[in-house]
């Protein structure tokens, strides 16, 4: 399976009880269809009371089933607290795109998207070249600023 295709089959699940476990989620989500995996990702703080950071990720085998889990589960509760589940979103890449620890520029595909080619800066040349000699053509009839003559 793709990494797209696991990505539309994967639901985010937001709100999470400090007591909710893996377990928890495969039980309540297994209504909706067969599960590939659950992720609840551990708080990164050692001294944190809470054991996971309060958010989840399930895995369907089926990208059916995930929509499935979030029209039936998004609002509903769970262990005492409303949850929130919707689509996961692919996570940004590091390397690629605004945020990234490269410069826009020398990203691949970046050039690729914005050189500029040949046939632009023969356009350009060619605009430059029947642009108007006089400056001030076009500016006739304008008000100067300062005050006017009395």
């Amino acid at each position: 399976m793709t990494d797209t295709a696991r990505w539309k089959s994967t639901v985010y699940v937001g709100g999470l009880a400090p007591v909710v476990t893996t377990g928890n989620l495969h039980d309540a989500f297994i209504p909706f269809g067969e599960i590939a995996d659950v992720a609840l990702p551990k708080n990164e703080n050692p001294n944190a009371a809470d054991p996971h950071r309060g958010f989840a990720y399930v895995e369907f085998e089926d990208a059916e089933d995930a929509k499935e889990a979030i029209d039936n589960m998004d609002q509903s509760e769970l262990f005492g607290r409303v949850i929130k589940v919707s689509a996961a979103k692919v996570p940004k890449s590091s390397t690629s795109g605004l945020g990234a620890k490269t410069a826009l520029w020398e990203q691949e595909g970046w050039l690729a998207e914005n050189a500029v080619g040949e046939e632009d800066r023969q356009a350009a040349d060619q605009s430059e070249n029947t642009r108007a000699e006089d400056p001030m053509q076009g500016l006739e009839g304008l008000d100067l600023a300062g005050p006017k003559p009395e």
